[in-house]
């Protein structure tokens, strides 16, 4: 068996738990208090990681966080989720260096690969945005710039 069976399809990763789910989730994460155990904190972070809702991805991605530094044994499970919070945060960068960690690992690991194919196409396109952007705001200055030069000749 290889060592990435069970870390599931892009696809299945990112489909959010439906309301129901989500609520079973929480509600034994808050049921177990101060005692709650890693399993379940895991399993609601992944939830939550899951969902459309911004705050529930920011508050996956903490708890899931908590997780990977305090349970080693944890780390490589955590590893992707984390990239996968992190990219659908916005957070790229974040979301890259695990990926990578996660690589490192298990360089033929192919839902990791393919998560890093997203996050790079990603960034490409962020950077192209920017670039854009510049590009956008110098042409700007160099037609303000153009008029008040021709203002003040005239």
């Amino acid at each position: 068996m290889s060592s990435n069976t069970y870390l599931p399809e892009l696809a299945q990763a990112e489909a959010p738990l439906s309301d129901e789910e989500l609520g079973i989730l929480r509600k034994q994460y808050l049921d177990e208090g101060d005692y709650v155990c890693v399993q379940t904190k895991f399993n609601y972070s992944w939830g939550l990681i899951k969902s459309l809702s911004n705050d529930d991805q920011q508050l996956g991605v903490r708890l899931l966080t908590e997780v990977f530094k305090d349970n080693p044994n944890r780390r490589r499970e955590c590893l992707y989720y984390l990239s996968m919070g992190n990219f659908k945060l916005g957070d790229f960068t974040t979301a890259r260096k695990y990926c990578d960690i996660l690589l490192s690992k298990e360089p033929r690991n192919a839902q990791a690969i393919r998560l890093r194919q997203m996050i790079e196409d990603r960034l490409a396109k962020e950077g192209l945005i920017g670039v854009a952007i510049i590009g956008g705001v110098v042409a700007v200055g160099a037609t303000v710039l153009g008029v008040l030069m021709r203002h003040r000749r005239n």
